[in-house]
């Protein structure tokens, strides 16, 4: 069943943001349901197996976010089997690289679908469960490419101004039934298998704070949980200190 504060579901958990988010949800008394697509299952498990070990409650779903019956079903097994949804992050990426030549209809549209269409599923099934109860906060991480295009992103640009428009939507349909959205603008790489795999000076950066910690943005999205409704914050970005913006 679900923690003292409810249910926080983190959608798109990987390595690095996503574990971290729920490492932090769980750590301040949330249930935290996981997911990530079934092919992925095993790995979500053993984050879950971890923050159990850590005296925390962790679930872990196998679930692809842009197949809407799946999403449903999700929303409603967490409602019926672990507790009220208190918050919910959305944190999938789909950050790729093509020219506008080279980017094809189903590179677009795959790109689309989980960065944008998947948040709208998630945001909307999460509207449903908590706008009963007046309460609850939903977050989506945005990117730079939520705010500016750039070359070899069109498809990603694309998508993420797209999850920051729903998310704009969102705050302003839902906040009057109490209900807090926040879209958040992560500005410069994050440490993760990710970047790891593509750079070779990460522990440099991170000794001089010039990468993003995943631990460092997952407290500010528990700050964002814990705002009043008096200064709620809609749109947070977050970025190091070296970083040219």
């Amino acid at each position: 069943m679900s923690g003292g504060k409810g249910v926080c579901l983190v959608a798109g958990v990987g390595d690095g943001l996503g574990s971290a988010i729920a490492r932090a949800f769980a750590a301040e008394g949330y249930a935290v349901c996981m997911t990530r697509r079934a092919r992925h299952l095993d790995a979500l498990e053993a984050l879950a197996a971890e923050i159990r070990a850590a005296s925390g409650t962790a679930h872990a779903y196998g679930v692809d976010a842009r197949a809407e019956d799946e999403v449903v079903a999700l929303f409603e097994t967490i409602e019926r089997d672990v507790g009220p949804l208190e918050v919910m992050v959305f944190n999938i990426g789909a950050n790729v690289r093509f020219g506008i030549r080279e980017t094809t209809a189903r590179v677009f549209t795959k790109v689309w679908e989980m960065a944008c269409f998947a948040g709208f599923l998630a945001g909307r099934e999460a509207a449903k469960a908590m706008a009963p109860r007046g309460r609850g906060t939903i977050i989506f991480t945005g990117a730079t490419a939520s705010v500016r295009g750039r070359d070899g992103f069109a498809a990603f640009a694309a998508a993420k101004h797209g999850l920051r428009a729903v998310a704009q939507s969102m705050a302003r349909e839902l906040g009057p039934l109490g209900i807090h959205v926040a879209h958040t603008v992560i500005d410069g790489a994050v440490d993760g298998v990710f970047i790891r795999g593509n750079r070779d000076d990460v522990d440099a950066l991170l000794a001089e704070d010039r990468i993003l910690r995943p631990g460092d943005i997952a407290a500010s999205y528990v700050a964002l949980a814990r705002q009043p409704r008096s200064a709620w914050t809609h749109e947070l970005d977050l970025r190091p200190w070296s970083e040219t913006w």
